[in-house]
């Protein structure tokens, strides 16, 4: 069972971070943003709008499948940490820069994850 955790939260990982990635990049492409027709035909010519959709499809199959034998509290903080993935992610595709304070958020969130997860192994035992 643990190893279906795993994996399947390396999948839930990848896609949300990859759908975070192409969201961006269908922005990026689709500049300058209006309220528009034009600006939404803009969108679907390129192939980050259908990279996103991808994306978030796998992303939702994959935490529908994990929700069936997860314990709903870890799982919701697990897939949080797709926000530290994106972050670095970022670094590397969109050359963005990591300041002190998001390194102190992302840690906080992956010390959150491991508290909850400890917790919940102890609730396992006692059970």
């Amino acid at each position: 069972m643990k190893k279906f955790y795993i994996i399947g939260f390396i999948l839930l990982l990848f896609f949300d971070t990859f759908g975070q990635t192409s969201f961006k990049l269908t922005a990026l492409s689709a500049l300058p943003f209006e309220i528009s027709f034009d600006w939404l035909v803009r969108i679907f010519t390129y192939g980050w709008a259908y990279l996103v959709i991808l994306g978030y499809t796998g992303a939702f199959i994959t935490w529908m499948i994990l929700l069936k034998k997860a314990p709903v509290g870890p799982a919701f903080a697990a897939s949080h940490l797709q926000v530290v993935t994106v972050m670095l992610v970022s670094v590397i595709v969109f050359d963005e820069k990591i300041t002190f304070t998001r390194m102190l958020g992302g840690l906080c969130i992956i010390i959150g994850i491991v508290f909850l997860a400890i917790a919940e192994q102890k609730l396992q035992r006692k059970s």
